[in-house]
């Protein structure tokens, strides 16, 4: 395993974004379980056959690209009421774009999910970017604990990135993409009935309805 792996995130990236969402209260035995990347058919399936199972919300950060190629997944994650949220049309990395080509991804995605809940592709945004984006009604969600899933890592490795850094009110990022598949399969049950047998309550992000108007008819 990689030794820069960052389970948590740094103190100083939370002093660059201090408006992001990275956690929320720590009063309470309660879990927000997300999932990055998706909806692609197969995977982000079986993660709703799997919360389905438990009884369990969770909120999809869907990129537009997928949610036009797989409509029929995305309209299942609405139906059976996860949130659905915002991670860019295209998952373009902030550092390598400008802002003004950023925003309009995020925009033009926006347009799909019709809320303000935005997640940045590999968390990486520029100063511009996040300005901008808190001054056009974006909710900006971090993550306060993250699986490496989609790391070349042995799945029990992936398991106890979770286990060890999840508390009270974290947000867990795993992913719905092909290379977090063995990963993923292996560690979100596990990891899901060691939280419920602890008492924890998992719960989707809320969120405020918004479109941009940018990409209004």
């Amino acid at each position: 395993m990689k030794n820069l792996l960052l389970i948590q995130p740094k103190k100083f990236l939370r002093k660059i974004y201090p408006r992001a969402i990275w956690n929320y209260s720590r009063n309470e035995k309660v879990i927000y379980l997300t999932f990055d990347d998706g909806p692609i058919i197969g995977l982000t399936e079986w993660v709703l056959d799997e919360l389905a199972k438990h009884k369990i919300k969770a909120t999809f950060f869907c990129v537009g690209a997928n949610i036009l190629k797989h409509p029929f997944v995305y309209k299942r994650i609405m139906d059976e009421e996860h949130t659905v949220a915002n991670h860019s049309m295209f998952h373009s990395k902030g550092f390598g774009t400008n802002v003004e080509d950023y925003l309009l991804e995020v925009e033009e995605c926006a347009g799909l999910v019709e809320n303000n809940l935005f997640r940045p592709p590999y968390g990486q945004l520029k100063r511009g970017q996040y300005r901008e984006l808190l001054r056009k009604g974006f909710k900006i969600v971090m993550w306060d604990v993250i699986s490496y899933d989609y790391e070349k890592i042995e799945p029990e490795q992936c398991l106890k990135n979770v286990l060890k850094y999840t508390k009270k009110g974290s947000i867990v990022l795993f992913h719905d993409n092909w290379k977090a598949e063995t990963n993923l399969k292996y560690a979100l049950p596990k990891f899901i009935e060691h939280f419920k047998e602890l008492g924890y309550g998992f719960k989707a992000m809320e969120f405020k309805k918004f479109q941009p108007r940018s990409v209004k008819n």
